[in-house]
């Protein structure tokens, strides 16, 4: 069977024809594949959906509890049967719950990765290599100038900051939804053992993470604390809070973000960030590349992200390669923008 007839790009997403599913849909669709709980893949509205316990509720506290008609939840290397395809979850080390999707019919193997990283991450089960004939890949930080470096190195570069400002409070901008707990937990292996201050937007899905065994150490809201007192604190929120007014309740703080945008200087100048902190949970060019190889796939799809010089650079090795120009994937950061009660956190 040709996998077009298997998996199809259409306008509300990766259609699964025989099976009768989206794979990540951005359009409300009658059941819905779930790869992770970030909102670009994990929307609302859909009459049923398949995920990992931890995506479905993800997406419980994101949207409530009438995200759904229906939910399923599927555990890693589980197989079910949806129509005329099997469908199995594997580990995508992107975030908590994250996940790869093979779907399988007749002979051809199809693995969609959805958002993937090999690199280790403390609050996530890894990234598992998973052999098939087509690997879907994101191509987020596909140009070869991305290049993520070693998490815990940036980590250091923030502890040396506060160690030489303990008159100022330290501001990171992190994604509310995995980056935020990897970065506390990067923290604490890094030995620093003070209480981490957090946004109120940041509050819900950290408890969450901790409440699935995963030890983040003392966190305290920062709502209501005195600006005295956050001199030599480190306070994590979400990316569009640390340009706001917001900030004004910190004693002359040093803005950081922890993203694989940093390594662009010049992004990171033009949104003031005084301490860019390169700490991505996306492959980075060399892990998807990597990657690509390891799945032994002869045909690569790639989506949202920089699709053109990683379908050039898979066809240099020899591998069919196309860009599935999927829209309504982009960056978690885009729908970050905390509510209006979170922003007075």
């Amino acid at each position: 069977m040709r996998p077009q007839d298997i998996l199809l790009p259409v306008a509300s997403g990766l259609c699964c024809k025989p099976g009768g599913f989206h794979i990540d849909p951005v359009r409300p669709v009658e059941r819905a594949v779930i790869t992770h709980g970030h909102s670009d893949h994990a929307r609302p509205g859909h009459g049923a959906v398949l995920a990992t316990q931890e995506t479905l509720d993800m997406m419980r506290l994101r949207y409530g509890e009438n995200f759904a008609g229906s939910t399923q939840a599927i555990r890693y290397g589980e197989e079910i049967r949806l129509g005329d395809v099997s469908v199995k979850f594997h580990p995508a080390g992107h975030v908590l719950g994250s996940a790869q999707v093979a779907v399988t019919c007749k002979d051809t193997c199809i693995v969609a990765s959805g958002d993937y990283k090999d690199a280790p991450d403390p609050t996530c089960t890894p990234f598992e290599l998973v052999q098939c004939d087509v690997f879907i890949t994101e191509a987020t930080f596909g140009l070869p100038v991305f290049r993520h470096g070693d998490a815990a190195d940036e980590v250091n570069k923030l502890l040396a900051s506060v160690a030489l400002f303990p008159e100022r409070a330290h501001l990171v901008g992190a994604y509310s939804l995995g980056k935020a707990q990897r970065v506390i937990k990067l923290l604490r292996q890094a030995g620093y053992a003070a209480p981490v201050y957090l946004h109120g937007a940041m509050e819900k899905i950290t408890e969450y993470y901790q409440s699935r065994g995963i030890d983040l150490g003392e966190l305290r809201p920062v709502k209501g604390v005195k600006k005295a007192a956050l001199a030599g604190t480190i306070t994590l929120a979400p990316p569009s809070a640390t340009s706001d007014l917001w900030t004004r309740r910190f004693p002359d703080p040093v803005t950081a973000f922890a993203s694989g945008w940093m390594r662009v200087r010049a992004r990171a100048r033009q949104r003031g960030i005084e301490l860019p902190l390169v700490i991505s949970d996306h492959a980075d060019w060399d892990g998807l590349t990597a990657t690509i190889v390891a799945t032994g796939a002869g045909e690569i799809w790639v989506t949202h992200g920089q699709e053109d010089a990683l379908v050039h650079w898979c066809q240099s090795k020899g591998l069919q390669a196309r860009p599935l120009d999927l829209v309504g994937y982009g960056d978690e950061e885009e729908s970050e923008a905390p509510t209006s009660d979170e922003a007075e956190a």
